[in-house]
């Protein structure tokens, strides 16, 4: 089966005036122009006038034409091959080609009176596809699968090239590249699953591989955390320990200083003590010795004057007197001692 596809020709220009016309024609195209059954002129994009009665022309594109074809084959293995792809060609000798095959147009409107473009695609597929299939046929359908572009398009170019009549026809092939090698649609579904199969393998275990790594992440993250928290409780001790351990100092300086401060309170009562004692113990030796002078003078005076004496230090603490009762015994000896003395001055 071959399908081909074939690109608009842009054709000459014909004007058309009472007993002549006029016809332009692209650069790209190459005309003939015959009179009276005789090449008159050629070349490509003539313009000139003509009489149609008298005339026959023949244009032929000389630019490269670009043939895409379709067609299936067989391969080795009897699986079905379509091949597909693009023929580029080019009319080397207009003149030898216009002897071949028919390129007059229509002196009127311009259009070729039959279609020699797809006679050439015809013919250039038909040759294509008979040096594909016989190649096909010699391959199995995995190889042409894995690498039948390059061979196939090898194979096509070489097979072409060598007709020795596309030169005795005035063509020549320009390239020929080939788009795809396909199975049938069941042959690639039934190729594609276990390529699918293993992709789907492949994507299965990257998927565990995931999970995986993202249950380790996860783990490592728990554990990190954990740690963390470890750390923190174990500086939290280290703090609370340090806090203590402060509180602890500072209570031991604490005492210290009230230790410090207690000692040298007792220190300084102590000396203050024994200041003071030593003190008192001069002032009641010095009252001590004041007092036993004192006696001593007190020894030698009569008893009446120490009555009179004793009267007087009771006068001096008293500091009022409801009542005094003096006994003549109290007083007569005194009295008469104090006579005594008077009357002895």
């Amino acid at each position: 089966m071959f399908v081909s596809l074939q690109h608009k020709v842009i054709m000459a220009d014909i004007r058309n005036f009472p007993f002549f016309r006029h016809l332009r024609a692209e650069p790209n195209s190459f005309v003939l122009r015959y009179h009276r059954g005789t090449l008159h002129s050629r070349g490509p994009g003539q313009t000139f006038w003509f009489r149609p009665m008298h005339a026959a022309v023949s244009e032929l594109p000389i630019n490269d034409q670009h043939l895409p074809y379709i067609f299936r084959g067989r391969s080795s293995d009897f699986q079905e091959v379509t091949v597909q792809g693009t023929i580029a060609y080019r009319i080397e000798n207009p003149a030898l080609l216009a002897e071949r095959v028919d390129f007059s147009i229509d002196l009127r409107r311009g259009e070729y009176r039959n279609d020699p473009l797809d006679q050439l695609a015809t013919f250039f597929t038909d040759h294509a596809q008979q040096i594909a299939m016989r190649y096909l046929a010699t391959m199995d359908i995995r190889t042409l699968l894995s690498d039948g572009l390059a061979s196939v398009q090898e194979h096509l170019v070489g097979g072409l090239r060598a007709l020795s009549f596309l030169s005795e026809m005035g063509l020549e092939v320009v390239d020929v590249q080939v788009s795809s090698v396909m199975p049938s649609p069941e042959l690639e579904r039934a190729l594609q699953t276990p390529v699918h199969e293993e992709l789907q393998q492949v994507a299965d275990e990257a998927t565990f591989e995931r999970r995986a790594l993202a249950v380790q992440n996860e783990r490592a993250i728990a554990e990190n955390e954990m740690k963390n928290r470890i750390e923190l409780a174990r500086q939290e001790r280290l703090l609370i320990d340090e806090h203590g351990e402060n509180a602890r100092r500072k209570a031991n300086e604490e005492a210290e200083k009230r230790a410090i401060e207690a000692t040298g309170r007792a220190r300084t009562g102590k000396i203050m003590a024994e200041s003071k004692a030593e003190n008192l113990t001069l002032v009641e030796g010095a009252e001590l010795a004041i007092e036993r002078e004192r006696l001593k003078a007190y020894e030698a005076l009569p008893p009446s004057v120490l009555v009179a004496l004793a009267a007087k230090e009771l006068a001096s603490k008293l500091t009022h007197v409801e009542h005094l009762n003096i006994s003549p015994d109290l007083l007569g000896p005194g009295l008469m001692e104090l006579l005594r003395s008077g009357g002895k001055k």
